[in-house]
């Protein structure tokens, strides 16, 4: 399964920077190879100061070694080693009308001082992160996740909707970071459902990705906007910057298992705004996301 779920997020990074760049119609990703000293490496892309994407990154990675005391609590466990291996991504959008998104999919494993498994799982989703609501984008991009999510069983969608409300959500500002989609981890084998069941649900996941979003892209790039509007995009990333360095278990994970940091906070944006109790204005459409952020809805 290493092996194949390897091959697989090597395409699908090939996939996804090839149509980025073709949106974008200027800016090409930049690619960094890094090697991880306790075992493995990776395969930073990024792209930067594009005419549709400010910043965004688009990585693989493949780590092993052993586990460290840190995750060894976290997990439970007593000396191990590991093997983990994904693809991450983040994409910041120059237009205040284009949301950013966010998606990794993700395979572990867990061995014994013999080297025999003893666990082994899937992870991962796709999430979106709009500036400025619009009911038929965050549709679409649930609609997707629905479709690809059905093929596997008539719950998934709703179950791993409601986790990623859940889990991307900023308790100590009381609201989503965006307006979802889906989330998943430890999908490991049971009776019922195989590790290769899992693996043809993932990468399901993984090949909805790009009907999900650039369709939003190419509907919003080309929209007029203010400074005040930038502002407010600026002010809202200030957020997303929140979440991930408090609460994202994935930049936790890479900052214990000492990975590439460049890599890991790559998905930062690059123009942040942290206003003092900034207040969106009574009835603005910027007021109009707050409450859907802070009160998550069914879009499909």
């Amino acid at each position: 399964m290493k092996d194949k779920f390897i091959a697989y997020i090597q395409e699908l990074q090939e996939r996804i920077c090839s149509e980025l760049e073709a949106i974008d119609g200027g800016a090409k990703f930049r690619e960094d190879l890094w090697e991880r000293p306790g075992g493995g490496g990776g395969r930073t892309r990024v792209i930067e100061n594009g005419s549709v994407f400010e910043k965004g990154g688009v990585n693989t990675s493949v780590v092993h070694g052993d586990l460290p005391e840190s995750m060894q609590a976290y997990f439970g466990v007593g000396e191990a080693q590991f093997f983990a291996c994904g693809l991450s991504l983040v994409i910041h959008p120059q237009n205040p009308h284009v949301p950013t998104v966010h998606a990794n999919w993700r395979y572990f494993e867990m061995y014994n001082q013999e080297g025999e498994v003893v666990d082994r799982w899937f992870g991962g989703g796709q999430d979106l992160t709009p500036y400025y609501l619009y009911k038929e984008d965050a549709e679409h991009f649930h609609q997707v996740c629905k479709t690809a999510c059905d093929a596997s069983g008539p719950d998934f969608y709703l179950n791993y909707k409601k986790k990623c409300d859940e889990y991307f959500y900023n308790t100590h500002r009381g609201e989503a970071r965006g307006i979802g989609g889906l989330f998943f981890d430890y999908l490991k084998p049971t009776d019922s459902r195989s590790l290769e069941d899992w693996f043809q649900f993932v990468t399901a996941v993984g090949d909805s990705f790009l009907s999900a979003y650039t369709p939003i892209v190419n509907r919003r790039k080309d929209q007029d906007f203010t400074q005040a509007q930038r502002d407010w995009q600026e002010i809202r990333r200030g957020r997303y910057v929140e979440f991930n360095l408090v609460h994202d278990k994935g930049t936790l994970f890479g900052l214990r298992t000492k990975g590439r940091i460049e890599s890991i906070l790559m998905s930062l944006p690059p123009r942040v705004q942290w206003q003092y109790d900034h207040q969106a204005a009574e009835g603005s459409a910027e007021e109009k996301l707050i409450e859907v952020l802070k009160n998550p809805k069914n879009w499909v």
